[in-house]
């Protein structure tokens, strides 16, 4: 295995003087885990001199964080205990980092693991106050004219259009008075898994992980047998059924598909724009494995709608229930292994992130968590793919594979072959890594 050697680690402040005070955090933040997502972007220099040039991005970093300011502090306490977020202006960290790798020799060999983790990943604290909120490790190759890189959106090309302004008032999800809340829906999401049958056991902390590809053709043909489904909807009740399968579950046993749902649009009157923070709930879908393995993939894509609708009622719920429970210290461990938690980055831009030298190659998660997970993405310079990053039992995952590789039936899930067992995954952390193909 190649290295990866740290060259410099620094802070970056803002570039300005930016507002003090403190980030008051609604009950959705603080039911969110707490902990760094981390994420790779792997770029190709295409021969370019200036790209990503140390000074230029670290700039452009410093004037990000005069607009992102929060992400400039530290998370802190308030005199009850209750976490937020102290706008203290004390910086991002910053490392630079390079590497034996190549990119195509990286594409091949990385899996979603500690060991790549701790490469491509700068060490970060334990996620309690006082933290800093925004980790970046620029990683070039040594076999390259390659040189350090930034991480902020606000890249050194000048943007095409007024970014929209970031909105920091959590208060928009706040819990309704006392006499006004409703909790009209139960929120077994939030609430501590039973205790699993003996064919499900929960999870341990070790797991197989691949990476697969759907073209735009396969995607289509999938969403034609869920009438109505996003994407999301279809491709995740077409792996909810897969895994249903690989795992030999009874079919009387009961699986959930976990799913989060993001509110912004949904909530009446919907949060702006430029709304910064979690704005996502927690929902799931149950059926017994007979239900999800002898009906049609549609049959499954209509039990995620239905656990994926939810509108201001449902957001205001659980805004209230949270309200009552300890939303700082939520069960968060892995889920049994009758289960599946999904989670879209459909709808974020992470797969065309364009710094000002292209667009990544590829980028996606560097951590799974447990097993059970997959995340789906828009597949970076493939119009119209889909990307999944999937975690399974070792034991599930050969069956699995198995089953989306079937192609008599254009539903399925077909593995592209380039892309098996390949997985990024970096922190609110950014990771870049840009390498010599």
């Amino acid at each position: 295995m190649a290295t990866v050697e740290v060259l410099t680690s620094e802070v970056v402040v803002p570039a300005e003087e930016t507002p003090a005070g403190a980030v008051w955090l609604s009950n959705l933040d603080l039911a969110a885990r707490r902990g760094y997502t981390p994420t790779v972007y792997f770029y190709r220099t295409n021969g370019k001199p200036e790209f990503f040039e140390a000074d230029a991005v670290k700039d452009s970093l410093a004037r990000a964080l005069v607009a992102f300011y929060p992400l400039a502090g530290r998370l802190g306490l308030d005199p009850t205990g209750r976490v937020q977020i102290d706008c203290t202006g004390e910086g991002a960290v910053f490392v630079t980092a390079r590497s034996d790798y190549v990119l195509d020799d990286l594409l091949n060999e990385f899996v979603p693991c500690n060991e790549m983790r701790d490469l491509f990943v700068p060490p970060t604290p334990a996620p309690h106050p006082p933290c800093a909120l925004l980790f970046a490790q620029p990683t070039s190759s040594r076999r390259g004219p390659a040189s350090p890189a930034g991480t902020t959106t606000a890249a050194t090309r000048r943007p095409t259009a007024a970014p929209v302004p970031p909105c920091f008032d959590h208060h928009l999800l706040s819990a309704r008075p006392t006499t006004a809340r409703a909790v009209a829906f139960d929120h077994p999401e939030y609430k501590p898994e039973p205790e699993p049958a003996a064919h499900a056991v929960a999870n341990g902390s070790t797991y197989a992980r691949t990476l697969i590809t759907l073209t735009k053709a396969q995607v289509s043909a999938l969403k034609s047998r869920c009438a109505g489904a996003s994407t999301f909807r279809a491709v995740t009740a077409l792996v909810w059924q897969c895994a249903c399968r690989a795992r030999s579950l009874p079919p009387d046993a009961e699986t959930r598909l976990y799913s989060m749902i993001d509110m912004r649009a949904r909530l009446a009157p919907p949060l702006p724009p430029g709304y910064f923070g979690n704005a996502v709930v927690r929902t799931s879908a149950l059926a017994t494995v007979g239900e999800v393995v002898a009906n049609s993939v549609g049959y499954a894509a209509r039990r995620a709608l239905a656990a994926t609708s939810q509108g201001d009622d449902y957001a205001r719920s659980l805004v209230d229930y949270l309200e009552g429970v300890d939303a700082m210290n939520l069960p968060r461990s892995g889920i049994s292994r009758a289960h599946l938690r999904a989670i879209s980055w459909m709808g974020m831009s992470l797969h065309d992130s364009d710094f000002g030298w292209g667009a990544p190659v590829f980028m996606g998660p560097a951590l799974m968590y447990y097993s059970g997970f997959v995340y789906v993405m828009q597949a970076p310079a493939k119009e119209g793919a889909v990307a999944l990053a999937l975690s399974l039992e070792p034991e599930s995952m050969p069956e699995f594979r198995k089953g989306v590789r079937r192609r008599d039936d254009p539903s399925r899930l077909a593995v592209d072959a380039t892309s098996t067992s390949k997985l990024l995954v970096s922190c609110n952390l950014f990771v870049i890594v840009w390498l010599r193909g």
